[in-house]
């Protein structure tokens, strides 16, 4: 993923869509879990510059 941001704001609610969307909460907490994302506030998540599409790929998995 070379041109995310370095900063996104996550969702309220889980869409429970299969697979979920990127900013989705629990997409995020699980990027953040693996050093990815770290939290910055309370919807507020600061990516890493080693983010991959299959790290997404994997954290949006169902």
């Amino acid at each position: 993923m070379s041109k995310t941001p370095t900063s996104v704001k996550a969702k309220k609610r889980c869409c429970k869509d299969g697979p979920r969307c990127k900013r989705c909460p629990v997409v995020l907490k699980r990027l953040a879990h693996q050093g990815l994302a770290e939290r910055v506030g309370k919807r507020r998540y600061e990516l890493s510059a080693q983010l991959k599409k299959k790290h997404v790929k994997r954290a949006r998995a169902r």
